[in-house]
């Protein structure tokens, strides 16, 4: 099995369309009548979930009618959110084929096929020309990127000159390696973690400049304390992200807060350009 498959196959399994769409009537929500806010708990598919998709929004410089990439964009969630947000357009590629699947079939039922298109592919690959894209954004994807060096030079290379690259991951932290399961791996196959400052320094090798780190830890582990404080009560909502997880969804965010709070683990925002 190829790496790519292997990741791939920890994402995605079975038919996720149909799984999205049986929860969604089990929440009593309509899927003729579906909005992209009534998405939102199961559609952002990665740590802290809507909230942390708006937070990178909103410091990010883009303008109406922009054409983005969105690496790595799971079920489609935050490019559908960012183009209608700023009536912009954005494509999404992703390792994940349910995923893809997903992402298509809910953007035709949210009436948004035309700004939002999504296929299937690799980061350290992009289909794309070069000098295309106003802005690009990977939303936790990097700890399953094997080659950061690749997938950095793939982004420099299709975004126009003086165009945003964003990211949010969980860096490696100082301590020691990560307890699991965690979200992007259940054995510590298929993970490649990193220290912040190294992530920085491949950026500005590939070229990148302008680059901003923000640490987001103490807003993840509340998050994710949240999260559980929610689930021992017996009150976690029936439509979210731990439809996506599975049964190890319990053990999964546990661990992911127990990472963080040991510094195994550390979560960053990071924001550059290329420049002009």
């Amino acid at each position: 099995m190829t790496k790519a498959q292997e990741i791939s196959d920890h994402w995605g399994k079975g038919d996720v369309y149909s799984r999205i769409l049986e929860t969604m009537e089990l929440a009593g929500i309509d899927p003729n009548t579906l909005t992209i806010e009534q998405l939102a708990p199961v559609d952002h598919f990665h740590a802290r979930g809507f909230p942390a998709t708006v937070e990178l929004a909103d410091a990010l410089p883009i303008r109406e009618g922009d054409t983005l990439v969105d690496i790595g964009c799971g079920i489609g969630g935050p490019a559908r959110y960012l183009a209608k947000r700023f009536n912009c357009r954005v494509e999404g590629i992703d390792i994940t084929a349910p995923f893809i699947d997903a992402a298509n079939k809910l953007s035709a039922l949210v009436a948004m096929q035309d700004a939002v298109r999504c296929q299937h592919g690799d980061g350290q690959n992009l289909p794309y020309k070069d000098e295309t894209f106003d802005g690009g954004y990977s939303q936790h994807v990097l700890m399953n990127v094997p080659d950061r060096t690749t997938f950095f030079a793939e982004a420099f290379r299709v975004l126009k000159p003086g165009a945003f690259f964003a990211l949010t991951e969980h860096g490696l932290g100082p301590v020691g390696e990560p307890h699991h399961p965690v979200p992007w791996s259940e054995d510590g196959s298929g993970a490649y973690l990193m220290r912040p400052s190294d992530t920085v320094d491949i950026l500005k090798e590939t070229g990148f400049r302008n680059i901003e780190v923000t640490d987001t830890g103490e807003k993840y582990l509340q998050g994710y304390k949240a999260a559980m404080a929610l689930a021992a009560k017996g009150e976690a909502p029936v439509f979210g992200t731990h439809i996506l997880l599975g049964e190890l969804a319990p053990q999964i965010v546990k661990n992911a807060a127990r990472n963080i709070e040991e510094r195994r683990t550390q979560p960053v925002q990071i924001i550059c350009r290329k420049p002009e």
